[in-house]
């Protein structure tokens, strides 16, 4: 009997193995296949602007914006314009999180203040808030405090509602079992409502960190004179398609960094969790 339940060990190690080899392969697979895809579109890009088929002028080529990119950050001008968007962008990123989780708290404890918010929290949402940024700049100011300003106008209300959404959708029963016990309404969003949102909460900071981004390169288009959007519009204005899409490539890769950071803080969650 010994014998047959160390085979049995054994062989459910050994499949165990395998079956984590197996996914180590397939996540190795898709990686180099994002990386191939990615070198693959530069390499035909700058076969193409090199001969020709494409103009240089106006497409630019991946060899000159990656000079581009080294000069500037040897002059220390794009660390400068890059330091400036990511501070802006982590200020408004945190306020519209910590604001509309709040808000969506309060929301959720008064079912009549809910109700008489919906309409306006719906207008809000389909109210084109980047066509207001004119408007935001002048009440808040021409500078850095706009430009957060924009970015949490922009966030904020999506934050808001999808928090709520996801707070209305747990389980009734359980908050039903809670209150039979004698449970407060505070202990009924600490131990159940709150918990149980988290991942949903995680998926929302990951599209309030792209409107983040969106409201302070509308910000920097209208008013900065330092940042990415800056960087991309005085591009645009002296006809240099190279320093914009330099200007456009940081900020794919900064956003693509921020978004990594909270796909590992989920991944931690996760594991903890199970």
């Amino acid at each position: 009997m010994l014998n047959k339940s160390k085979i049995e060990n054994s062989a459910y190690s050994k499949s165990h193995l395998e079956y984590l080899n197996s996914v180590r392969k397939h996540f190795l697979k898709i990686r180099l296949s994002q990386i191939g895809l990615l070198v693959v579109f530069l390499l035909i890009w700058e076969v193409a602007a090199t001969l020709r088929w494409v103009d240089p002028f106006f497409f630019s080529k991946p060899s000159s914006i990656f000079h581009l990119i080294v000069r500037l950050t040897r002059d220390g001008s794009l660390i400068k314009h890059t330091s400036i968007s990511v501070f802006e962008t982590i200020v408004g990123f945190v306020l519209g999180t910590i604001i509309g989780t709040i808000a969506a708290i309060i929301l959720w404890w008064s079912d009549f203040l809910a109700k008489v918010l919906d309409p306006y929290l719906v207008v809000l949402n389909a109210l084109p808030k980047i066509a207001l940024g004119p408007i935001i700049i002048i009440w808040a100011g021409a500078g850095m405090r706009g430009i957060i300003v924009t970015a949490l106008a922009i966030s904020l209300i999506v934050t808001i509602l999808a928090t709520y959404n996801g707070f209305k959708e747990v389980d009734n029963e359980k908050i039903k079992m809670l209150m039979t016990f004698g449970a407060t309404k505070f202990q009924v969003l600490q131990k159940v409502v709150f918990p149980s949102n988290v991942p949903n909460m995680v998926n929302t900071m990951k599209i309030n960190l792209g409107m983040s981004w969106v409201g302070v390169i509308v910000g920097e288009f209208l008013v900065s004179k330092a940042g990415l959007g800056y960087l991309i519009v005085y591009g645009g204005q002296v006809f240099r398609l190279d320093i914009v899409m330099a200007g456009v490539i940081i900020l794919a890769i900064a956003t693509f960094i921020m978004y990594q950071l909270i796909a590992y803080v989920e991944n931690k969650f996760l594991k903890w969790r199970q």
